[in-house]
């Protein structure tokens, strides 16, 4: 299995640069207060973004256009939660162990107990997993509408656990989660404002990690985003 980061910092996959970062300046489209967050992690070197790395509106300048189609998905068209490397663990309990800021105890059957985890998309401190959703990035019913409708179903089961991408999949809060559901940064973004940038970096890579595509209102939201967030930077490397 892939090692995860903890939190956003610069590595090979989805890594994201937010030195300078303004997102309190980007629209979010609803009246969640904001919180503090962590530091940011370290931008490249001074003068542009690090090497092999976009700027965040070049990356989403790089997500083909399409049109989105819902019909025919269905939740159990990607196969989730699976334990793809035997190990004993499925994909929701690798998370956990690979973003937990103090690691749990892993019992039979990959059973967790204590551990702390930090939610980034509203900055909350969770001490009970209980409290915990496994999101994926952009939603599966966001990734059918953009080209997983024309996928095998070998693929839009790796898509929903991938571990081979550091933000393809993020602990948070249950409530957060639940709150985006299947929206996209039109219509949903984080409720700490700190956050918005990182999460404007993530949902880039995935997508152009997957090969997806985004419609002319996501586009746009995007970019809005990328306006307020002029040294966020991204990498990524397409799935095989």
């Amino acid at each position: 299995m892939n090692r995860r980061r903890v939190l956003p910092v610069a590595t090979v996959l989805l890594a994201v640069s937010l030195a300078g970062c303004n997102p309190q300046a980007a629209d979010t489209g609803d009246a969640k207060p904001s919180a503090v967050t962590g530091s940011p992690a370290p931008s490249g070197a001074a003068g542009g973004p690090a090497e092999g790395a976009l700027s965040l509106r070049d990356a989403i300048g790089k997500i083909s256009a399409g049109v989105e189609k819902r019909e025919g998905y269905e939740r159990d068209s990607f196969k989730h939660w699976v334990d793809e490397d035997d190990d004993g663990c499925p994909t929701r309990a690798e998370v956990l162990i690979e973003e937990a800021t103090k690691k749990p105890e892993q019992g039979e059957r990959c059973a967790l107990t204590g551990g702390v985890w930090m939610s980034y998309y509203d900055e909350v401190e969770v001490t009970d997993a209980r409290k915990l959703d496994i999101d994926h990035m952009v939603p599966l019913a966001e990734a059918w509408d953009s080209g997983a409708y024309d996928w095998t179903a070998q693929r839009r089961q790796a898509y929903a656990n991938d571990l081979g991408a550091d933000r393809s999949l993020v602990a948070v809060t249950a409530r957060t989660n639940r709150s985006k559901a299947d929206k996209d940064p039109a219509t949903w973004l984080p409720p700490a404002e700190t956050a918005h940038c990182t999460y404007g970096a993530d949902w880039t890579a995935t997508k152009l990690r997957w090969g997806l595509t985004a419609d002319d209102t996501e586009r746009a939201a995007l970019l809005k985003l990328a306006g307020a967030c002029p040294d966020t930077t991204v990498q990524f490397e397409p799935a095989q």
